[in-house]
This record gives structure tokens, C-alpha cells and sequence, in this order.
């Protein structure tokens, strides 16, 4: 199996159509794009291209300077080594604040809102969404603290939707049921008291169970499918409660490099086996609940240009949400949570 990229943090402490074609920007891997597409996100941005939000992605850090991100960062911290810090120890980039630097950040931020239409690689899910770059991780993942300070940081800087690619190993659930692990969770808390939507990774081990913080109140967890629209092979289920679950697309892993999702890479981080075997330099084929996480959080941010709340936001995302193969928006199960996001639908919902 390649590399499978998904929820990055181990936590130290335990079908293109016809009108989709003719709107198709001019970003040259844009053909490569499939996950755009199965979520519906060019016909939504006749109506929200997300300008006036901002997401967080709080994980390892952003590449500030890289050609399809650089635009977009309106601001950005590190937490990494100095959770105690109120304004942490950096300022967001993927190689601040001392750890061993992880391209996955900058992966997570291009999905949600890559420079689009500007004629290099890639385009966003949120084309005019703003982002927060939020270093809260290293490539050998982070703790609660780290996060949590992470999450608090962007519900006060100005953060719509707050994006976390990561997650705990299934059991470390009980930690924060039994109030034993609070920090993620009363930041959580923190952020949606302020108003501001957070998005959470499922898990990759094919758990029952999404992992937490997904799994924790008042975060949307999101499942991974495949290019098919199938629930990925890796990909946790999504039971929670109370079952606030959507899916997204996330790549297949075991497949080819084009049946996963490109997005943006540091282009001095070392080249993966995709970025060499597609000639796609500085871009490059990740797979995982992580990559299905800011599609969410894309969707989000253009209904937060809408001005919708939180708690509408989440609940649009759910009920316009569609069960592929069985014409069902709306419906729980647990493979598809409430099915998968589709922002044309979410855009136009009263």
C-alpha cells in the first residue's frame, strides 16, 4: 500500500456534467481533481465562491510561501513546543517552531482554498475563502494541549470554520467521555460558542467509531469515499453521538496515485512517489480522512460567505447531504454518515 495520509496526529498522550464542464477553472491539474466534482463545488460557486471566510486548519503548518497558498493566508500561529504560549512560538508555517516538518498541513489548506483560476495548480473547494495557518503538529503528530491552544487561537482570530486532519487511536474516545482528556473538547466548545463551524477527521483505521476529536460534541466528523463514491476501505465508520457525521471524497490508497487527492505540497519538502511518477512538482496525491476533511470545510466556509451560523451550517451540510446509489439526502447510515456534502445543493438550501 502507498503512503496513506490521513489522520496525521498519534497523539502523545495515550460525475462531471455537462454544466460542471463549462465551469471548469483554469488551474492545469484541475483534471485531476475529482473530488471537486463529486461534491458539486463548481455549480455552488455561481452562488458562494466563500469570499468574506476564513478556515483554520489547525495540523503541522502551512508552506506560507507556496505560489497556489501564498494569497490566501490572512494570518497564522505555531503551538508545536509552546501550547502554554497565548500567541504561540510562530507563526504558522509548516518549518516554524522546531519539530520535523510535515508536508500534510499544506495538503489539507490547498483542498480547502487553493488559488483558483490563476493558472497553476490546483483549485480550492472555498476559491475566495481566506486561511489560517495553525502549526499545531510535527510529522510525528502532537498532544491535546498543542491542539487545543491551536483551536482556541483560531475561534479568536477570526477563523468561520476550523479544520482538524487528525486524530487520536480508537479507545483514547474514553479519555474524553470519562472527562480524564478535556483540553480538545473545551476548546471545541470554546469555538462554537464563538460561532465558528469545526470540521474533524473519522479516523483510518476502519474503526467503528469515529476517533477523537471527531468524535467529540460539536464537531462534524467526516468520512472518507473514493473516486467511485464508495466508503473507503481505510476509513472509519461514522458512529458518534450525538451522529453529527457527513462523508467527503478521500482517495482509495491502494489504487493508482490519480485515484486519491492532489493538492498542494512545500515544494522543497522531498517528492513523494505521486508527485515523481505524475511530474506534478509541489503538488502531490495524499489519501485519508484527512484529504475528505477539508472538502468539508470548503463547503462550510461558502455557506459561512452566506452568512449562515454554526449550528445552520452543520445543519444544511447534513440535510442537503446525499446516500449515493440510493437517491436518499438526509439519511444517516453509518458508512455515509449523512451521505455525501454536496455544496451546489448546500448553496441553494433555504
Amino acid at each position: 500500500m502507498r503512503k496513506l495520509v490521513a489522520v496525521l496526529a498519534t497523539l502523545s498522550v495515550l460525475a462531471l456534467s455537462a454544466d460542471t464542464a463549462a465551469a471548469a477553472p483554469n488551474d492545469p491539474y484541475w483534471n485531476l481533481q475529482w473530488g471537486p466534482v463529486q461534491i458539486n463545488a463548481p455549480q455552488a460557486w455561481t452562488t458562494s465562491t466563500g469570499a468574506g471566510a476564513t478556515i483554520a486548519v489547525v495540523d503541522s503548518g502551512v508552506d506560507l510561501d507556496h505560489p497556489d497558498l501564498a494569497g490566501k493566508i490572512v494570518g497564522g500561529s505555531t503551538f508545536f513546543g509552546c501550547p502554554t504560549q497565548p500567541n504561540g512560538c510562530g507563526n504558522g508555517d509548516w518549518q516554524s517552531g522546531g519539530g520535523t516538518p510535515e508536508p500534510h498541513g499544506t495538503h489539507v489548506a490547498g483542498i480547502a482554498a487553493a488559488s483558483t483560476n490563476n493558472g497553476i495548480g490546483i483549485a480550492g473547494v472555498a476559491p475566495d475563502a481566506k486561511i489560517l495557518a495553525v502549526r499545531a503538529l510535527d510529522a510525528n503528530g502532537g498532544s491535546f494541549e498543542e491542539i487545543a491552544a491551536g483551536v482556541r487561537w483560531a475561534a479568536d482570530h477570526g477563523a468561520n470554520v476550523i479544520n482538524l486532519s487528525l486524530g487520536a487511536l480508537p479507545g483514547v474516545q474514553a479519555l474524553v467521555i470519562t472527562g480524564l482528556m478535556s483540553d480538545v473538547q473545551t476548546a471545541i466548545a470554546y469555538a462554537r460558542s464563538k460561532g465558528v463551524v469545526v470540521v474533524a477527521a473519522a479516523g483510518n483505521e476502519t474503526a467503528p467509531l469515529c476517533d477523537t476529536p471527531g468524535s467529540d460534541d460539536g464537531a462534524l466528523c467526516v468520512v472518507a469515499t473514493d473516486k467511485r463514491e464508495l466508503h473507503a476501505a481505510y476509513s472509519n465508520l461514522g458512529v458518534k453521538y450525538p451522529l453529527d457525521v457527513v462523508a467527503a471524497p478521500g482517495g482509495a490508497a491502494v489504487v493508482s496515485c490519480q485515484d486519491d487527492v492532489i493538492s498542494t505540497v512545500p515544494p522543497d519538502a522531498a517528492p513523494g512517489s505521486c508527485e515523481q511518477s505524475e511530474g506534478t512538482p509541489g503538488y502531490d496525491f495524499y489519501a485519508g480522512t484527512s484529504m475528505a476533511t477539508p472538502h468539508v470545510a470548503g463547503v462550510a466556509a461558502l455557506l459561512a460567505a452566506q452568512g449562515r451560523t454554526d449550528d445552520q451550517i452543520v445543519s444544511v451540510l447534513e440535510r442537503t447531504a446525499r446516500t449515493p446509489g440510493v437517491g436518499l439526502r438526509g439519511t444517516y447510515t453509518p458508512a455515509y454518515g449523512y451521505g455525501i456534502v454536496d455544496a451546489a445543493a448546500a448553496v441553494a438550501s433555504p
